[in-house]
């Protein structure tokens, strides 16, 4: 019973330590599930606090899982995207558990201008997960057809959070 008590007792410290964002200088790493029509994929990226509720990153996707069309497999181009992001992290502003933060923001990719919405929550200090979807506000090609769909669409994305 005394290892029981223990254990519980070190697993409860862990939890009360983890913070979801800590302001200048914190850095997140994700690592996901990315989710869309007609594909699946892969999706990592890092933000960078420069301010109590402000923080930069960069995101880059890959489609593992993808449909043909017409026959046709799309390319290496086709299946990838990349983007840096701006993130307002709202968590106190909310006066949500600090091991949690909420996280609207804009993105600029290889494919649209978008907006994205963000939530993580930290189980430790180092590790937790998150959710998010984005969709493209503007895109750059306003006749888009076949594979030019893939990365600029409703995108959305679970996995697991880093603080670095």
């Amino acid at each position: 019973m005394k290892k029981i008590i223990t254990i519980a007792a070190i697993v409860m410290v862990g939890f009360a330590n983890a913070q979801a964002y800590k302001g200048k200088g914190d850095i997140k790493a994700q690592v996901g599930l990315n989710v869309q029509d007609h594909g699946t994929g892969i999706n990592l990226s890092a933000d960078f606090g420069i301010g109590e509720n402000m923080s930069y990153g960069f995101v880059a996707s890959y489609l593992l899982s993808v449909d043909e069309a017409g026959g046709v497999k799309p390319d290496f181009g086709d299946r990838a995207d990349a983007k840096v992001r701006f993130n307002a992290n709202l968590g106190n502003v909310f006066k949500l558990d600090k091991k949690m933060d909420i996280y609207p923001g804009l993105n600029l990719g290889t494919r649209n201008f978008g907006a994205h919405l963000g939530f993580r929550y930290f189980f430790t200090e180092g590790f937790g997960v998150y959710t998010e979807a984005g969709i493209p506000l503007a895109k750059y090609d306003s006749n888009i057809q076949g594979f030019e769909e893939y990365n600029n669409q409703f995108v959305f994305q679970i996995g697991a959070s880093f603080n670095l």
